[in-house]
């Protein structure tokens, strides 16, 4: 599996963050591509350009000890990046950061970083020699068919790409699922939309791209292995 320059500048900040015992673990599809790797998956996969955590502590932590803290773990780490908040949290709402070039001030990537929200299960993987602590196998695939299960496939196209990769690679549990999703006081919706309203999810699909040259799998060969996979969790119809 390929990893792009962006990523791994990507893995070296997580590896950064995680060094420094900030309490933070990754999530997204940063860990997505390293757990595939770490399972022996192979094949090419979507590129990102952000990176998205959980920060669990004691107390609420301020905007200005998240950026110093950051700021820091960078500094530490011999990584020329600066730090900067563009969007504080909130109730349903994460932290956004963006990440810049010292030099050119040019913003490289961005974080997203969900606030003492229930605290996930996670597992330490490496990529490239770039250690961090991200959610297990699981919990992502809880994460990506509550979504799936709702009307937010249509905006999270992504998710259902997601959960095609994993179903080459991880068997889907329904017990441990439910069991993930309860434990963070989720369920899952109707699954209307993804069963149902098939020609605007082609659309969706249709109009997310794939960075790089990483080739973009048929639309009816993504849903119908993502509908195969996940057909324990599905409604009668």
């Amino acid at each position: 599996m390929n990893i792009s320059l962006e990523e791994k500048l990507m893995y070296r900040v997580m590896k950064a963050l995680y060094d420094s015992g900030i309490p933070i673990s990754f999530k997204g599809s940063m860990v997505l591509k390293a757990c595939l790797m770490d399972a022996g998956f192979l094949e090419e996969t979507r590129h990102t350009v952000d990176i998205d955590a959980n920060w669990n502590s004691d107390t609420p932590p301020s905007a200005e000890q998240m950026v110093k803290s950051l700021q820091d773990a960078l500094n530490d780490g011999g990584i020329d990046l600066t730090v900067s908040l563009y969007r504080m949290y909130g109730e349903g709402r994460s932290a956004g950061f963006e990440l810049a070039d010292k030099s050119t001030e040019e913003i490289l990537f961005s974080m997203d970083i969900d606030v003492n929200r229930p605290v996930p299960p996670t597992k330490i993987y490496e990529v490239d020699g770039f250690r961090f602590r991200g959610v297990v196998p699981d919990q992502m695939i809880a994460d990506k068919v509550a979504v799936v299960s709702t009307d937010k496939v249509f905006r999270r196209i992504k998710d259902v790409v997601d959960l095609y990769y994993m179903s080459k690679t991880f068997k889907f549990d329904k017990n441990s699922i439910l069991r993930t999703l309860a434990g963070n006081g989720r369920g899952l919706g109707d699954f209307h939309g993804f069963l149902h309203r098939i020609d605007e999810l082609r659309h969706s699909y249709d109009k997310f791209r794939f960075n790089g040259d990483v080739e973009k799998p048929p639309f009816e060969t993504v849903y119908f292995d993502v509908k195969s996979y996940i057909e324990d969790v599905l409604p009668e119809e």
